[in-house]
């Protein structure tokens, strides 16, 4: 079993019930951090997200977990007519500890975690060994709005 993280985020339609489902339908998990809700960082002008990083304890690989992100987003309907555009939901494999991947389509840790509050915040509040040392590139506003 190793410690594996999630990010998931929402900014179109009902942004916390398409969070909710989606959480619920996620085997392994064991924490949830707060629910955020974070300006848009790159892509074209849209809403606010709302974010939230789940933790699992899971035996599932790198490649598997992906295609849960993928599985979930298809049933929230996301549509990629824009790369970074608004979207019902997005999950993103963060983190599985000792392992790395680098692949087309999948690259474990995710590259771009480091820079963006909207995960490290919070990602901090489930694995604050994670986040040491990490500074805010001033990636945008993130406001907690509430326990999960």
């Amino acid at each position: 079993m190793a410690r594996a993280f999630l990010g998931l985020g929402s900014n179109l339609g009902e942004r916390e019930t398409y969070l909710r489902r989606a959480v619920a339908e996620i085997p392994d998990v064991v924490a949830i951090s707060g629910l955020y809700e974070t300006d848009p960082v790159g892509g074209p002008d849209q809403d606010p997200f709302l974010n939230v990083v789940v933790a699992l304890e899971t035996d599932r690989s790198p490649r598997e977990l992906l295609e849960i992100c993928r599985r979930l987003e298809r049933g929230a309907d996301r549509i990629r007519v824009v790369r970074w555009g608004p979207r019902t939901l997005d999950v993103d494999v963060l983190w599985v500890d000792g392992v790395s991947v680098d692949e087309p389509d999948l690259t474990v840790p995710h590259p771009r975690m480091r820079d963006r509050a909207f995960v490290m915040v919070p990602l901090g509040e489930l694995a604050p060994d994670l986040i040491r040392g990490w500074v805010d590139p001033g990636s945008g506003d993130v406001r907690r709005l509430s326990d999960w």
